[in-house]
């Protein structure tokens, strides 16, 4: 296995992650004896692995004059000039092309997603307080118990039926502020099909790992 980056601070636990450049970091107690640091890397190889592979899928994804995005299920061309979609195309600045591009995203993300979920809690009778855009790399959605949704503009990325999942999701936290079985049943109720989807989602994990330079 590839070296693993290793960091002793005063913490009782040991914890594992892997960084956009597809370092494999430990975070271990100051006085953890180094074979148990070594067993616990070993116990998550296949993990490590697949994190990895997802660092190196996401620096595939690129922005250059030509390149096609797909977004919310719909594909576009890139073409330079200032930051919009029109007609099937996606235009972006030559300079700090990453950064206008996550602009361009949260703009989209605030539309799409705000109306998904405009209609789909009035077709089955939810209500929130208002929905915002983050720039989230380790969730897809959340909800507060004020009732506020807020979803990372990576979404933009996901394909119609896996951006649908996650707005029922989000909105069934505002009934159930868990993951109980309550909570499953009432996705289940709009989406009999969403563990199919919720799997799916997770697949997509490279998502969250493409560089913006933000």
């Amino acid at each position: 296995m590839d070296e693993i980056i290793l960091i002793r601070s005063r913490r009782k636990t040991v914890s594992l992650t892997v960084n956009e450049r597809g370092e494999a970091i430990v975070r271990a107690p100051l006085f953890m004896p180094q074979r148990e640091i070594s067993a616990f890397v070993r116990k998550h190889e296949i993990w490590i692995e697949k994190k990895r592979q997802e660092c190196a899928r996401a620096e595939k994804v690129s922005f250059r004059d030509g390149d096609t995005l797909c977004l919310f299920g719909r594909e576009y061309l890139i073409c330079e000039g200032r930051s919009r979609i029109s007609g099937g195309k996606l235009f972006l600045p030559a300079a700090e092309r990453g950064k206008a591009l996550v602009r361009l995203l949260k703009r989209l993300t605030a539309q799409e997603m705000g109306e998904r979920t405009r209609m789909t809690a009035e077709r089955y009778g939810f209500s929130y307080n208002a929905v915002r855009v983050s720039s989230a790399r380790t969730r897809w959605g959340s909800c507060n118990r004020r009732g506020m949704i807020a979803y990372s503009f990576r979404t933009a990325f996901l394909p119609a039926e896996l951006a649908e999942y996650v707005v029922v999701h989000e909105l069934c936290h505002t009934r159930h502020f868990d993951h109980s079985k309550a909570f499953w049943a009432e996705v289940a109720l709009i989406l009999p099909d969403w563990r199919e989807r919720r799997k799916k989602l997770k697949e997509c994990g490279a998502v969250m790992r493409i560089p913006f330079d933000e």
